[in-house]
């Protein structure tokens, strides 16, 4: 998946900053600069240098450790928590949240030689996200369904998964993150139509809140040639596979 990549994507330390300037204002500023947004669910790729990765790394780490401390545990003696501000750093920047600051994994497009037209579905595929609200486990599966043309460009299978797992992999609601997986496959294939469902449970309230553990949310994005013909559109629905297994 698109997380066994980050490790090799990984630059070097850089010096520290002698202006004493932390490095997220420094990114910050550069995001601001170009007048692009910095939401939860962004990716701030193009705005981290070489180096800087590490240095944030760094600096969530302390503001962690901020945290553990206001909560009263004794981060000194307990051996259980020594290094957990590490490790929570470096598990939201490196691994569940890599999908905002790393850069999107390199897809392979080819022309649609076979002039190939039939619907293709590809699913289930594991979604792994958290909410924005709570930083809470987002979990699921979603599906896929593409009607190709003579013009589409064709990706390899595995190469869905990759784009879910870097879409996915940020503080996301449900909502929009299915929208912003169907707009960056739209912009990949360039096909008739596009559907993408997808099926989650969120730990934000089964783990906390309502605490109910058996509810799921389901929605869907319908493009092209989906949204106009309710003929396809029920095809597409009918042959996921497995949906309902669970």
């Amino acid at each position: 998946m698109f997380t066994d990549l980050v490790a090799a994507s990984d630059k070097q330390p850089a010096g520290p900053d002698l202006q004493g300037t932390p490095i997220s204002v420094k990114i910050r500023e550069r995001v601001q600069a170009a007048g692009r947004s910095f939401h939860a669910n962004d990716n701030i790729a193009d705005f981290i240098e070489p180096g800087e990765l590490e240095q944030l790394l760094d600096e969530v780490e302390a503001k962690m450790q901020g945290v553990l401390d206001s909560m009263v545990i004794d981060t000194v003696n307990d051996h259980n928590s020594q290094a957990t501000a590490r490790r929570v750093a470096k598990m939201y920047l490196k691994e569940v949240f890599a999908g905002r600051y790393h850069q999107q994994p390199k897809i392979t497009e080819f022309p649609n030689g076979k002039h190939l037209n039939e619907l293709m579905i590809v699913g289930p595929i594991t979604v792994r996200s958290a909410c924005s609200h709570h930083l809470c486990p987002v979990m699921g599966k979603v599906w896929i369904g593409v009607m190709p043309n003579k013009n589409t460009n064709v990706i390899g299978l595995s190469k869905y998964a990759r784009l879910v797992d870097w879409v996915l992999g940020r503080p996301q609601i449900q909502e929009e993150g299915i929208i912003q997986l169907a707009d960056l496959i739209m912009e990949k294939t360039r096909p008739d139509g596009l559907a993408v469902v997808m099926e989650c449970s969120h730990f934000c309230m089964s783990w906390r809140g309502v605490r109910e553990k058996d509810s799921k949310m389901l929605n869907s994005v319908m493009r092209g040639a989906f949204l106009k013909d309710p003929t396809l559109r029920r095809e597409f629905l009918a042959l996921i596979p497995g949906r309902n297994s669970d």
